[in-house]
């Protein structure tokens, strides 16, 4: 099993991370629908993710600002150039030890590829999915 490392930043270059683990922790690219998402983002959210323990927030940390948008979530953003750059489920006990950092964000996002569409059923009415990716109302692991 390989390791890989990924890495982004935001618009303004302020905020650099870093994501590192093994082919089997870090997953494909999903993108989110629900109406959470789709106000933060603007459209839906794309996010790789990745295990928490190797994330690592390497230049700019006092410019991140977290914003918990509900009960069992956060949403990590430059306090500078406003990009949204980070969402950790803290509050599902299957992703708690997963942080999700924004697609757009990396700077290489080498092979990975969107993989599942998640809470269709909240989607904008102003766009349809027909990318052939497998699409699911809600998570699908709950």
């Amino acid at each position: 099993m390989s390791t890989e490392t990924y890495t982004g930043g935001c618009l303004c270059g302020t905020v650099k991370y870093e994501l590192t683990g093994s082919d089997a922790d870090i997953h494909g690219v999903t993108a989110c629908h629900c109406e959470q998402c789709r106000r933060w983002s603007g459209h839906h959210w794309a996010s790789l993710h990745g295990p928490k323990v190797g994330f690592s927030i390497i230049k700019g940390e006092s410019n991140v600002r977290w914003y918990q948008s509900s009960d069992k979530a956060k949403r990590g953003f430059c306090k500078t150039c406003g990009s949204t750059l980070f969402w950790h489920g803290f509050g599902y006990p299957s992703l708690k030890d997963q942080i999700d950092v924004s697609a757009g964000s990396l700077d290489n996002s080498k092979t990975r590829v969107l993989t599942r569409h998640i809470f269709c059923e909240n989607k904008g009415t102003y766009y349809q999915i027909k990318d052939g990716v497998p699409v699911y109302d809600r998570f699908p692991d709950s």
